[in-house]
C-alpha cells in the first residue's frame, strides 16, 4: 500500500504555481544550518530561504551588504542536507549579479553546483534583466524581489514602506510584470502597501510571497530568528512573534551555569 501523501510530495517550482492556483496559501521561511532547517522542514514549511540575512542574525552584520557568495554557500550546503520536501531558495549576495551578468549566471552557477539548492533568489527588475535572463537562459529558476530591497539600503537610506507613491507603485507593477514575462517562478514583495500587494498578486500569474505586504499576496516569509524571537532588537508592524525563544534560551544557559557551579551537574546518573 502506497504512504504517499500530498503533505510528503516534493515542493517544486510547478507545485507553488499549483498552490496559487487552488488559492492555498505559500508558506516560507529563512534558515541558515542543519539543526533548524530540518526542524522547520519537518514541520512541513514550503519554501526554505536561506538568506542573506544571515549577516544580521548570523554573522551580527548591521546591513546584508558584507555577505560574500562563499558564505552563502556555506549556508545553502548546511541547509540543503537536512531539507527533503521543501523548495530550497538560496540568496545571491550583493554584488555576485548586479551590473555583470557574466558573473551573475557563474554566481548562480556555482550555488547550484555546490549547494544542490532549488532556485536563487534575486534583488530588482528592470535594472537586473541582463543577468536575469542568462542566469535563467542556463536553466536556473530564479525568484525575484521587489519593494524594500535590503542590497539598495544605502540608495534608499532607510528601512521605511517602499512604493507609496503612485511612481514608486507603478514601476514596481511594471517590474514585476517583466520579472514574470522574462521566466522568474516567482516574486518576494517586501514592506509595500497592502493593496498594492493585492492588485501584483491579482495581475500576475506567478506566486507572490509577502513579507510587510499584507495578506492578499500568495504567501509569506520571514526570518526564522525574528518569528522564533531570538532576534528581540527587530519589531517591525508585519512581525508575529511565536515563541520568546530568546528567555527560553537565557534561562536553560543561567540554569546551566548555575548547576555547573555548584557541583549539581553532573550528578552520579549523569557520570560513568
Amino acid at each position: 500500500m502506497s504512504t504517499y501523501t500530498e503533505e510528503k510530495r516534493k515542493v517544486t517550482t510547478q507545485r507553488l504555481l499549483e498552490m496559487k492556483q487552488r488559492g492555498e496559501k505559500i508558506s516560507m521561511l529563512t534558515a541558515y544550518d542543519y539543526s533548524m532547517a530540518s526542524i522547520i522542514d519537518r514541520a512541513g514549511m514550503d519554501v526554505i530561504l536561506v538568506g542573506d540575512s544571515a549577516g544580521n542574525v548570523m554573522a551580527g552584520h548591521t546591513t546584508t551588504l558584507p555577505v560574500t557568495l562563499d558564505q552563502m554557500i556555506w549556508y545553502a550546503q548546511a541547509v540543503r542536507k537536512a531539507v527533503k520536501r521543501a523548495l530550497v531558495v538560496v540568496d545571491l549576495p550583493f554584488g555576485s549579479y548586479q551590473g555583470n551578468s557574466k558573473e551573475a549566471v557563474c554566481s548562480a552557477i556555482r550555488i547550484m553546483k555546490e549547494t544542490g539548492a532549488d532556485a536563487v533568489k534575486m534583488e530588482g527588475g528592470r535594472e537586473i534583466r541582463e543577468s536575469v535572463e542568462r542566469i535563467l537562459s542556463a536553466g536556473i529558476p530564479i525568484m525575484g524581489h521587489l519593494g524594500l530591497t535590503p542590497q539598495s539600503i544605502n540608495k534608499f537610506g532607510t528601512y521605511a514602506v517602499r512604493a507609496q507613491d503612485k511612481a514608486e507603485a507603478d514601476k514596481l507593477l511594471s517590474d514585476a510584470h517583466l520579472l514574470e514575462d522574462l521566466g522568474c517562478f516567482g516574486i518576494v514583495l517586501e514592506k509595500i502597501p497592502a493593496q498594492l500587494g493585492k492588485q501584483v498578486a491579482t495581475e500576475l500569474a506567478i506566486p507572490l510571497i509577502g513579507i510587510g505586504a499584507g495578506g492578499y499576496v500568495d504567501g509569506q516569509v520571514l526570518v526564522m530568528h525574528d518569528m522564533l524571537g531570538i532576534n528581540t532588537a527587530f519589531s517591525p508592524r508585519f512581525l508575529r512573534r511565536y515563541a520568546n525563544l530568546y528567555e527560553v534560551i537565557r534561562g536553560a544557559a543561567e540554569h546551566y551555569i548555575q548547576d555547573v557551579k555548584s557541583g549539581d551537574f553532573p550528578n552520579e546518573k549523569e557520570s560513568y
